[in-house]
């Protein structure tokens, strides 16, 4: 029986590692490669696999996918291990300096779209972005353009069209519309990355599909629902958590969108990884869902986008990949020259 290959990027904590828990649960028999920036937490997170799965395949890869040079040199690694990619899950990703727009909180936590606000973070969340080596805004590299690079390097063991692979993007309900612009998708101008970045990958998810189907290759987006994880944490005190946690678990009763968990926050993750890709709608998102007694369960939304806007966004894409590897390889040249 031949194992299936599954890719998780940003697989050492939170979701990523959840998730990876889980397949191993559904399925011990696949090989499982922890995509991973900071090889220490990758290899902690292999051994706390390997004591639930002991007989389990797992191997670590470095990618930073915030670095082209780290996300070119980890699809040459996965080129010469693999032969082919099952499943490539998408879901590294930060939101930096996250701080709540004490405004926004204030006038909402008392009226009628409180419950939407927390569960949204629309309006709520600001995050301050800075540019990384290679001049790309960090967060729109992280979440969105270093991903993109990767499928495309990998292109050759992702498209099959007798055996479909599947990409799996972590989105979120922050995506929005009203946060992200074609005329300026790296967000560099604004205070809402996060949410730029992660309406930019449901858009790219459509338009991947509609390049790639034909080729063997579907996209789809989820919506893990709101988790604490490192990230989540990070946007307020930490003593300010002991306070708000179980107001959350309260509010959780009257909204299946607070998972709170990582292992529930996965459920949408694991579910797609059950099902033929060929029968998804490319135009929805899978959203983790969580009942008031802790049962969980997946929905399925129509996304808020339009295609044509998919399309011209995935054409900026490649614009902006042969600009920017055409100047990372000048840079290589250089310094192999400055060296000789």
């Amino acid at each position: 029986m031949i194992k299936r290959i599954v890719v998780v990027t940003g697989a050492n904590s939170g979701i990523g590692l959840a998730l990876c828990e889980r397949l191993l649960m559904e399925n011990d028999q696949i090989q499982l490669c922890l995509a991973c920036r900071n090889m220490q937490k990758a290899e902690a997170a292999r051994t706390a696999l390997l004591s639930s799965h002991p007989a389990a395949d797992i191997s670590i890869l470095q990618v930073d996918v915030a670095r082209l040079k780290s996300v070119c040199q980890a699809a040459k690694e996965l080129k010469q291990r693999y032969q082919r990619v099952d499943y490539l899950y998408l879901n590294a990703g930060i939101m930096p300096n996250p701080r709540i727009n004490i405004k926004v909180f204030l006038s909402g936590l008392f009226s009628r779209k409180a419950i939407h606000m927390f569960t949204t973070g629309e309006g709520l969340l600001i995050q301050k972005d800075r540019v990384t080596d290679d001049g790309l805004q960090e967060v729109f590299e992280t979440n969105v353009f270093g991903h993109f690079i990767l499928i495309r390097a990998i292109e050759s063991l992702l498209c099959h069209v007798d055996n479909p692979s599947q990409l799996i993007w972590t989105s979120s309900s922050n995506a929005r519309k009203s946060a992200f612009s074609l005329l300026d998708y790296q967000h560099s101008q604004g205070q809402e990355s996060y949410s730029s970045s992660k309406y930019a990958t449901d858009l790219l998810s459509v338009a991947l599909n509609r390049h790639f189907n034909q080729q063997g290759l579907y996209s789809s987006v989820v919506c893990p629902g709101l988790v604490m994880t490192n990230l989540t944490y990070g946007i307020l005190p930490s003593f300010f958590w002991m306070f708000i946690m179980p107001i959350m678990w309260l509010i959780r009763i009257f909204t299946n969108t607070f998972t709170i968990t990582p292992y529930s926050g996965a459920e949408a993750l694991v579910w797609l990884f059950r099902q033929k890709p060929e029968s998804l709608d490319p135009l929805v998102k899978y959203h983790s869902c969580t009942s008031g007694l802790g049962n969980n369960y997946v929905e399925h939304e129509k996304m808020d986008l339009e295609e044509e806007s998919s399309e011209i966004f995935y054409q900026k894409l490649l614009d902006l990949e042969e600009q920017s590897l055409k100047k990372l390889s000048t840079a290589a040249k250089t310094i192999h020259s400055s060296v000789s």
